[in-house]
């Protein structure tokens, strides 16, 4: 529930449009709802500004199918992060409203609402080569489904940097920047010296042997010497997405 949501029930409520014990059965499911399998947080959009989301990775398609349902139940929108193709084709037969982001490896499912914009500017994903789009794919899909304006630079890693040079009047338009790399994580360095906002790193797994599955980028990019830099976990562009928001809103 969102808190235009309850805002407008409460309202009902008070001006006798809805009975008293109507309203307490419409909010009988907050703060949570107990699935057995799962918990669902409805709740959370108006403690944290954001909602409930499904990481799909690990879940059967039932207990996606299961924990979507409950949420659209509630007039939730709803975003699945970490779907093979094959959890996504099945789901989409469930929904056929639900939109499957492939590059993404996410699904949404939102309701007919008018396109939201809460943020005071624009998030700019950046990845650093081909290989990283998949978790720049998740940022940009993540950050679209908050309501954020969002713009994608892609493959332009610091191997051919005249790239991102060739660029920079959209990086330095950009409220917050997400910069995914792999191999040794060198770009958000790069693009964190050229800015004064916010530059998220997102570490990928991408890179040979010795990038160790992407630690070597995030301690490149912990060890980054561009003041500014913040970074998140191996290959989680949710997450990052999820910190531009805030910062975007606040």
């Amino acid at each position: 529930m969102q808190e235009k949501q309850l805002v407008e029930l409460l309202e009902q409520v008070r001006a006798g449009r809805l009975d008293v014990m109507d309203g307490v059965e419409r909010l009988r499911h907050l703060p949570f709802e107990d699935l057995g399998m799962a918990k669902v947080d409805h709740h959370r959009q108006l403690r944290q500004g954001q909602p409930e989301v499904i990481f799909g990775q690990g879940k059967t398609v039932a207990q996606i199918s299961r924990i979507m349902q409950a949420m659209q139940g509630r007039g939730s929108a709803v975003l699945v992060t970490r779907l093979a193709d094959e959890q996504a084709e099945a789901l989409l037969r469930e929904f056929p409203a639900a939109v499957h982001h492939g590059a993404a490896r996410c699904l949404t499912l939102e309701p007919s609402l008018p396109s939201r914009d809460e943020g005071r500017g624009t998030i700019l994903v950046i990845s650093a080569g081909t290989s990283d789009i998949p978790v720049a794919a998740e940022a940009v899909v993540t950050a679209r489904f908050l309501g954020n304006r969002v713009e994608e630079l892609f493959d332009v890693g610091v191997a051919g940097i005249h790239r991102l040079l060739a660029r920079l009047e959209l990086i330095r338009s950009a409220t917050v920047l997400i910069v995914v790399a792999g191999m040794e994580g060198a770009l958000p360095s790069v693009v964190g010296g050229l800015v004064d906002r916010p530059v998220i790193a997102v570490p990928t797994s991408v890179g040979y042997g010795a990038a160790f599955g992407g630690v070597a980028a995030l301690l490149g990019m912990l060890n980054s010497c561009a003041s500014g830099v913040t970074v998140v976990n191996i290959d989680n562009g949710f997450g990052a997405a999820c910190a531009a928001h805030l910062i975007n809103r606040a």
